[in-house]
């Protein structure tokens, strides 16, 4: 029961982290392109800093879970009298996993205070810059989301 409900935890968080990407990159941002510099930059920081928030406790989520997981499963191994040997693709996804959530940090506590900084004083061309730093992390970010759910679809173990 509760590694089933660990792995819900672990999926729902990684719908709302990588599917809010997908939300952000490739729908809300061309969305707003066509808006003033003032009124774009103080809507994305404002949708942004919701969709940080969730993220954060996602991210944080997606990591516990994860460990916990490989945790339990290493130990119900060892405890049978196994030995636990992880498989390529749990390695894949952890590394990648951690991979993101530094990712997600840099863009959450530097550029998202920065652009935060920049709206504050009006800075729109730093601000836009900013945010074109921000769209480059996310869609790496993504990427990186996009291939570890490959890796784990496609369940390669070797």
């Amino acid at each position: 029961m509760i590694y089933a409900t660990l792995k819900t935890v672990h999926v729902l968080s990684i719908i709302v982290w990588v599917g809010g990407m997908v939300f952000v990159h490739f729908f809300l941002r061309p969305a707003v392109a066509q808006l003033d510099p003032p009124v774009r930059l103080r809507f994305m920081h404002d949708v942004l800093g919701r969709f940080f928030k969730a993220v954060l406790g996602a991210s944080l989520l997606t990591l516990v879970s994860g460990v916990w997981m490989l945790g339990r499963f290493a130990k119900q191994v060892v405890q049978s009298g196994g030995s636990f040997d992880m498989p390529l693709a749990w390695t894949i996804m952890a590394m990648l996993g951690v991979a993101m959530v530094a990712i997600f940090m840099h863009l959450r506590f530097a550029l998202f205070r920065r652009l935060g900084r920049a709206v504050a004083a009006s800075e729109w061309d730093a601000g836009g810059a900013i945010l074109v730093q921000i769209r480059t992390w996310v869609a790496i970010n993504l990427g990186l989301g996009v291939l570890v759910l490959l890796v784990t679809l496609m369940r390669w173990t070797t």
